[in-house]
């Protein structure tokens, strides 16, 4: 893989991934509907609008490999959903198809089983229970990413990413914390492993609190270094301090299931 190209590389995950993936591989294209403030001097820059068709083939010609970060990365009105993370998305496969772009790493969501109980462990093959349209336009771009993997034969991994930072910052996030090195581990999967065809991953690292079965990721191994164990005693100190939610302490997907909430199921049992 020689040039890759990082959608969303403006935002916080964008931003530290530029830094891990830098001298991995030798031509990194980086692209946001806004101008990094801290681009570099050796940088590729690509202004691009992913609901423009034209701005994303300019984006995606000449590319091996695609990072698919861009998008709005929390829960919004309808219409902004739309433009940006799915017909955005849709716009960023067509033109990876159009330009024989060989892989694409989709950011996906724990959003998109937001609404399976925190008791319950899951793999990856579960039904979709998005907790919000947010959470739907993710479900949205995994589906997508399977129709242009097997009917146009793009490798594609989608990574249903969990809370990612330096550290996990609540209960919640203990069990869904992923650190950027093992987020980056995962992404080279995706771009590099020669078995990947179609693989959803959920991005995690080694929480033994976690509600998820990432078997997939460790059959192409991966070997997360981050422990969110190591950081309880303050994200429980922390998490003592929030003000009650009973909705979002029972299900997986936390206050994306609360916000909003009217006449569903306060506590599914499976």
């Amino acid at each position: 893989m020689q040039t890759v190209l990082i959608t969303g590389a403006a935002g916080g995950i964008g931003t530290r991934l530029r830094q891990l993936l830098k001298g991995i591989y030798p031509n990194i294209r980086l692209s946001d509907v806004k101008r990094p403030a801290d681009l570099a001097p050796d940088e590729t820059f690509v202004q691009a609008d992913l609901a423009n068709m034209a701005e994303v083939e300019k984006a995606v010609a000449g590319v091996e490999g695609i990072v698919h970060l861009g998008g709005f990365s929390v829960e919004g009105a309808w219409d902004t959903i739309l433009q940006s993370n799915i017909i955005g998305c849709y716009n960023l496969f067509e033109a990876a198809r159009r330009h024989r772009v060989e892989r694409v790493v989709f950011a996906s969501s724990n959003h998109v089983i937001g609404y399976y109980p925190r008791r319950r462990r899951i793999g990856v093959d579960v039904a979709l229970r998005p907790d919000s349209r947010y959470g739907v336009s993710k479900a949205f771009g995994e589906a997508l990413g399977a129709l242009y993997a097997f009917k146009h034969g793009l490798r594609v991994t989608c990574i249903r990413i969990g809370n990612f930072g330096d550290a996990p910052v609540d209960r919640r996030r203990l069990s869904i914390w992923v650190a950027p090195q093992d987020l980056a581990q995962l992404v080279r999967i995706g771009l590099d492993h020669p078995d990947v065809r179609h693989e959803i991953f959920y991005g995690v690292s080694d929480n033994v609190r976690g509600w998820w079965d990432n078997a997939a990721a460790f059959r192409l191994g991966y070997r997360p270094q981050g422990r969110s164990e190591e950081h309880s005693a303050a994200a429980l100190a922390a998490d003592a301090k929030l003000p009650p939610d009973p909705v979002g302490e029972w299900y997986q997907g936390g206050p994306f299931c609360s916000d909003e909430f009217s006449d569903g199921i306060e506590r599914a049992p499976l």
